[in-house]
């Protein structure tokens, strides 16, 4: 009888670990995404406001790519390590110091301009798809391996803009371009959180 209730004490004690270990992951990875969220808000707020040039708003969405390409990368095998997180978070902050430092240097912006207006909506639609995988990983809706995924698409997303916008303008047909990928990337996020894979 003893033998038995120490298996059971020990299956559950297993079971807890397990799901704590998940909740642990998904609130760190949750972390990660609403700091996403609050870059790409300051460089929003940046564009509106001119404290940010369109050219500059374009080099700080290169910096928002690099940051979610590391992010898949560390997700990619299901798992989130202290080292990688510490990678990730040296990253978010060397791209905070760089918002910071393009929001108060001389150069301003014009935010009535078609560019700027352009950028404008696009890093707003960052800014509701980073919420939504963000919200995917707290629910359970998503996965490591999916956060993953959709991180990787984020990444081509940002990469796109800083394209279009590297000469200080973003012209119609770039913003189409950048308005079809992140398209793609909004069906993505929906099929994803609503298939039947669950993060445990």
């Amino acid at each position: 009888m003893k033998a038995k209730t120490t298996v059971i004490a020990a299956a559950l004690f297993t079971s807890s670990a397990a799901l704590f270990a998940s909740g642990a992951y998904a609130q760190s990875t949750a972390s990660e995404t609403q700091r996403d969220v609050n870059q790409q808000q300051r460089i929003e707020q940046g564009l509106k406001n001119g404290s940010l040039t369109t050219r500059e708003g374009a080099q700080l969405e290169r910096g928002e790519s690099r940051i979610d390409r590391m992010q898949s990368k560390s997700l990619k095998d299901g798992d989130l390590s202290a080292s990688e997180k510490a990678r990730i978070q040296s990253a978010q902050n060397r791209e905070g110091r760089q918002i910071y430092q393009q929001s108060h240097d001389n150069q301003t912006g014009n935010p009535d301009s078609r560019s700027s207006e352009r950028m404008q909506k696009d890093v707003a639609r960052d800014i509701r798809q980073e919420k939504r995988v963000g919200n995917g990983v707290r629910s359970g809706e998503l996965t490591n391996r999916e956060t993953a995924q959709l991180e990787r698409g984020q990444a081509r997303t940002d990469r796109t803009e800083a394209r279009a916008g590297a000469d200080g303008r973003v012209g119609f047909h770039e913003q189409a371009g950048i308005q079809h990928r992140e398209n793609g990337q909004n069906g993505r996020i929906y099929n994803q959180k609503h298939d039947d894979q669950t993060r445990r």
